[in-house]
């Protein structure tokens, strides 16, 4: 989709609040995907996969307080 909106690691990181390394982690877990790579070889990920991934994790961590709790 050519209206769709790419993101690097570092604004991915700005627009869910977490550090490069979270959203590294991320995708070595499995739950983002990197898509691409920008003109300085940076890695792209879509916009709404970044939002699931930072849905998918908070929500794990919001389960984990519980039962900790």
């Amino acid at each position: 989709m050519e209206d769709e909106i790419w993101l690097t690691a570092r604004e991915a990181a700005e627009l869910t609040d977490v550090s490069t390394v979270t959203v590294y982690s991320w995708v070595r877990r499995g739950h983002l995907k990197v898509e691409g790579l920008d003109h300085r070889g940076k890695k792209l990920f879509r916009h709404l996969a970044v939002a699931q991934a930072e849905k998918a994790t908070r929500a794990k961590a919001k389960r984990g307080l519980a039962t900790a709790a």
